[in-house]
């Protein structure tokens, strides 16, 4: 039997063998609930009797104090019991957290059940933490724990705070864990605030495998950490770990967020192929054309002249090359002379040639707004009659109005979806939209649920949207079908024949469909075929709308005068700076 003496001496030995720093083979590194065990000092060997004395023989507590036993059930989870002494008088709260830092990205999560309390004591619990409340003198609190038990490289690991949330000082807190299992555990035990790697007071194993812990004075807010290491496959592990809803964690990429971008890239694809499709068959709109174009409408044995979809001369040069020139007005101010809004004449001085512009009929609701613009422009309020010369000595002609309103007059048609020169469609629109539900999605999500990527990617497909838009040709459907039939139209002023027309319908289609002409850039070719054209063949003196030349019994004077008006009109307009300039070079027919 051996002596007293021998116990102790042996006792030392079994706590200097355990409390020793193990290898680095037989304690892997752990998820941290505090610090890492691994680059944690280790405990240091129990002082002599002499100094600290025997386990369970320090100083009784003068205060508050909790004796804690953990129990490791064969299903993983904690039997613990608490029993608590409170001074009478006194009043102390613990309040046990129920998730737990365990590192910088994630929380290590438990659960408590079977709660139940003897004594001076209640408890709440509010699904965050179970509080328990005590009174002076003693009570006992049991519950059991679930999430304490995690698998770590090729061990386990039972981590649970047997002290923590006390809103008072506590003079002694001490513990004992107990598992199933006949190999002696190895255990950390950290005393102090959240994430200290102070040692606690006291903790080593006893002869029987139960380790045992003491910790004097634990101030309000600290805790007892302890961290005990089994067997692998010793219970089955249940620790459960949430990733923390932080700014960097919130933009990992996760499946879902590959998922996200992968749709993405699936957009990008197919929105990439439509917009070449689209811009592809725009392009081709105007080459490939609809074929022949019937523009003349023959009611009897009269004929006259219908623009396909009804479309003006102003228009025409609008939906074909999608911008408002200084030809589509000059073509304009042509034909509201010949339907007789207004009337033009050569006027000639000393050794000066001068073009007069004069008021027949008042703009009225048969005039497209574009068409009012033009006419107020060059005929305001009050004014009858204006020369060139005059128009120019007064300045520019303000075409900003006219401009505007023949943009505006081909999306009304329906043939633009949008103003070919700005303006936003609905695709930009949608892009705006989407760009605004990824950023507000990705800062929810970020402070949310995570998978802020997904955000992202919905703002990148905005973006994508927004510049595609700019791509996407704002022609319609229905334009480029009026451009297909404008080429039906240039086939028609190539290969009509005069002598095919009625002789007295011969100048009405000759002058309606000289606007387009000159628009289209075909107006030399267009006079070059009505050149023996008799203007008086139905009766009056000469062209209506056209004066200075009366009496001529053909057009070839006129072929050569209108060109000289349609150049001045041309720089007079120009002049203004808000219209494009060129020319149009004639479209092959």
């Amino acid at each position: 039997m051996l002596t007293k003496w021998g116990t102790a001496v042996v006792a030392v030995a079994a706590s200097s063998a355990l409390m020793a720093p193990p290898s680095d083979t037989n304690v892997p590194e752990a998820p941290g609930a505090g610090p890492s065990l691994t680059n944690a000092p280790q405990l240091p060997k129990p002082p002599p009797l002499g100094a600290r004395g025997q386990l369970g023989l320090l100083q009784p507590p003068s205060g508050a104090s909790a004796n804690v036993a953990v129990k490791v059930e064969r299903d993983g989870s904690l039997s613990i019991t608490e029993q608590v002494t409170v001074p009478g008088g006194q009043h102390l709260v613990r309040r046990i957290p129920l998730k737990v830092p365990a590192g910088e990205e994630q929380d290590r999560v438990y659960a408590i059940r079977d709660v139940s309390v003897e004594g001076t004591g209640k408890t709440e619990t509010n699904g965050e933490q179970l509080v328990a409340t005590f009174d002076g003198g003693a009570a006992t609190l049991k519950y059991k724990v679930d999430g304490a038990v995690a698998d770590v490289n090729g061990a386990q690991q039972v981590r649970w705070q047997v002290a923590s949330g006390w809103d008072g000082e506590l003079s002694r807190v001490s513990a004992s864990f107990s598992a199933p299992t006949r190999e002696t555990p190895t255990v950390d035990c950290f005393a102090g605030s959240l994430g200290s790697d102070r040692q606690c007071s006291l903790a080593e194993t006893d002869h029987s495998g139960v380790v045992r812990i003491e910790q004097d004075k634990l101030a309000p807010g600290e805790r007892v950490d302890l961290a005990v290491q089994l067997p692998a496959g010793t219970v089955p592990a249940n620790a459960r770990f949430e990733q923390i809803a932080s700014v960097g964690g919130a933009f990992a990429l996760t499946t879902l967020a590959g998922i996200g971008f992968g749709a993405l890239a699936l957009f990008l694809i197919l929105g990439a192929l439509a917009v070449w499709l689209l811009r592809r068959r725009d392009r081709g709109a105007l080459a490939a054309g609809t074929g022949p174009v019937d523009v003349l409408m023959r009611e009897g044995d009269r004929v006259s002249f219908a623009s396909p979809d009804g479309v003006l001369p102003g228009q025409v040069g609008t939906v074909v090359d999608e911008t408002v020139d200084v030809v589509d007005v000059s073509g304009t101010v042509v034909d509201l002379a010949v339907r007789n809004y207004l009337w033009i004449a050569e006027v000639r001085g000393a050794g000066t040639v001068d073009w007069q512009i004069a008021r027949r009929n008042a703009p009225d609701e048969h005039l497209a707004a574009f068409e009012r613009e033009i006419y107020t422009a060059l005929l305001p309020e009050g004014t009858d009659s204006v020369l060139l010369s005059e128009l120019r000595g007064r300045g520019a002609v303000d075409l900003r109005v006219a401009g505007e309103a023949m943009y505006a007059d081909v999306v009304r048609k329906g043939w633009f979806s949008r103003r070919p020169d700005k303006g936003k469609s609905k695709l930009t629109w949608a892009g705006i939209g989407l760009i605004a539900l990824g950023l507000v999605a990705t800062v929810v999500l970020t402070f949310t649920a995570g998978h802020a990527l997904l955000g992202v990617a919905v703002a990148l497909a905005g973006v994508a949207t927004l510049l595609g838009a700019a791509w996407v040709p704002p022609r319609t459907t229905r334009g480029r079908r009026l451009v297909g039939q404008v080429r039906g139209l240039l086939e028609y002023l190539h290969t009509v024949k005069v002598a095919d027309i009625p002789l007295g319908d011969r100048e009405m289609v000759f002058s309606r469909s000289l606007p387009y002409a000159i628009v289209l850039g075909d107006t030399e070719h267009w006079l070059r075929t009505f050149e023996g054209l008799d203007p008086s063949a139905d009766g009056s003196a000469g062209l209506y709308w056209f004066g200075g030349l009366e009496g001529d019994r053909d057009l070839r004077r006129f072929a050569a005068h209108l060109p000289s008006f349609l150049s001045a009109l041309d720089g007079l307009l120009a002049e203004s700076g808000h219209l494009r300039s060129l020319r149009p070079e004639p479209v092959p027919a």
